[in-house]
């Protein structure tokens, strides 16, 4: 209910501020020493599996060279701090440096205008404060076009328990127009709206029709809102329908088969993204990547057993819902039972992985700097 709420209130229909919802804020005195919009959001309580993401830790950044001008660095530095290295933490929105990973690091920024930095300093300022618990940000102190971007896959959707990642870019002319917004997809399609090319189809991009507040508008549009549409609106329960072609067949026999034959593929392809991601995680969601999963392997795990044994993908935990036993659960049933044993395998490398993270963490705890 708290992620309608909020898209309730960032589309127009409301203009009261939520102030629990807050991302964790950063400490400004720290130094580092080292498609389609116009679907209505759903949500279900009590879902199979929902995992919250906890606390995680933050890597280290590596310094990249500067490619904007001194007075963006200053800004970025004076106004958000810069990464931190607190592997106890990690936060929800934070500045760091090297960007050379980034889908649009060859781009560049353009002209620094005083009214571009001061709506990109906007955006910080509210996705800093007002982030919802399952999204992460980072944005780049010498590169404040760009902007990292984790979503947490929302409970009893298909898409449950997985990280999505996303790359941005805020053009010279923001913000009159929308930011470019570019999906890490490793070459897969597990939603009509997210396409392999890595093209978010989303009317506030537009990227997609739509009308009036769908619309992105210079005035009222924000990264927030971008970012809460993907979440809500495109990670949705029955992503078939996102496809303008199938909303008519919704609520009938033919169209609602369909969907649930859709959602087991987008499931399948879901467990193959947390693959990638645990194999490769982008830069500076190490950390995040290797935490979320070890807390959620084991409601990941589950749920693959319990689609396997017929319930359906994303129906809430006391649902007696089961699949028919034709063709289509069969080929689903096989290919979940492949990509279940990668992710024991990959589970299992992670938790290594985490026990070095933390005798690293552990061993910078204990140095204790000479006067």
């Amino acid at each position: 209910m708290a992620l309608k709420k909020l898209l309730l209130q960032l589309f127009c229909i409301s203009n009261t501020k939520d102030s629990k919802k807050k991302g964790k804020s950063i400490d400004p005195l720290w130094r580092a020493s080292a498609p389609h919009s116009s679907l209505s959001a759903t949500t279900n309580e009590s879902h199979l599996d929902p995992c919250s993401s906890g606390t995680v830790p933050v890597l280290c950044v590596q310094k990249s060279e500067p490619e904007c001008s001194s007075m963006i660095s200053s800004l970025a530095r004076t106004e958000h701090g810069t990464g931190s290295n607190d592997y106890m933490s990690f936060n929800q929105f934070d500045v760091v440096q090297d960007f050379s990973d980034h889908y649009y690091a060859k781009t560049s920024p353009g002209k620094a205008t005083k009214d571009w930095v001061k709506a990109i300093q906007s955006e910080w300022n509210l996705l800093q404060k007002s982030l919802p618990e399952s999204v992460y940000v980072r944005v780049y102190e010498d590169r404040i076009d760009l902007l990292r971007a984790a979503i947490v896959g929302p409970a009893g959707t298909p898409y449950h328990d997985g990280l999505f990642f996303f790359d941005v870019r805020f053009p010279s002319e923001y913000p009159k127009c929308p930011p470019k917004v570019h999906y890490h997809s490793g070459g897969l399609r597990l939603n009509p709206n997210l396409y392999e090319s890595g093209k978010v189809c989303l009317s506030l991009l537009n990227t997609w029709w739509g009308n009036g507040c769908e619309r992105w508008g210079k005035s009222n549009s924000t990264m927030l809102q971008v970012l809460v549409s993907i979440q809500g609106l495109v990670l949705n329960d029955k992503p078939y329908f996102n496809e303008p072609g199938n909303k008519n067949t919704a609520k009938t026999a033919a169209g609602e088969k369909n969907s649930l034959a859709y959602n087991q593929t987008a499931f399948v392809l879901s467990c193959k993204t947390m693959l990638y991601s645990l194999r490769k995680p982008p830069k500076h969601f190490e950390a995040l990547v290797a935490h979320h999963f070890h807390e959620c392997e084991n409601a990941i795990l589950d749920a693959c057993s319990a689609y396997m044994s017929g319930r359906v993908v994303g129906s809430s935990a006391g649902s007696s819902a089961k699949y028919a036993s034709d063709k289509c659960f069969a080929d689903f049933n096989k290919s979940l039972m492949l990509y279940t044993e990668h992710l024991r395998t990959e589970f299992a490398a992670n938790r290594s992985r985490l026990l070095e993270l933390d005798t690293e963490a552990s061993a910078e705890q204990e140095i204790v700097p000479s006067n």
